[in-house]
């Protein structure tokens, strides 16, 4: 359930993304309403997975850097985990599409306020 509560999160900061910034955008695989939020929620559930899997192994592997530049380089890693979503999504005809690498650093800084932002206002109460 929380998976599903967090692609649901994220696939409402991609779209707010894409509003935002004009270097990334979702192209659909259908011209239709429920294939585009299909498309949101797709490419939502594979940046997850690649946040989850390479983001991590990327991150324990570069500890180190994160040290030397005080967590700087972040911004450079989720620019280039947006880009390999690009690829993914790519490779399956539809989804993400990112102009440049300038533009996936800029779209992962917008993509983790907002799904920060969002994040605070869903995030169950104790």
């Amino acid at each position: 359930m929380r998976f599903l509560v967090k692609v649901i999160v994220s696939a409402l900061a991609l779209w707010l993304t894409t509003f935002i910034v004009s270097g990334v955008r979702v192209v659909p695989y259908e011209d239709t309403q429920l294939a585009t939020i299909l498309t949101y929620l797709l490419v939502a559930a594979i940046f997850g997975i690649v946040n989850a899997t390479v983001g991590t192994f990327v991150r324990i592997v570069g500890f180190p850097l994160y040290v030397l530049t005080l967590g700087l380089i972040s911004f450079i890693v989720n620019g280039l985990l947006l880009l390999l979503v690009d690829w993914i999504s790519g490779l399956l005809g539809f989804g993400l599409e990112v102009e440049s690498f300038w533009w996936g650093v800029l779209g992962a800084i917008v993509l983790g306020l907002i799904s920060w932002l969002i994040g605070i206002v869903v995030r169950p109460r104790d």
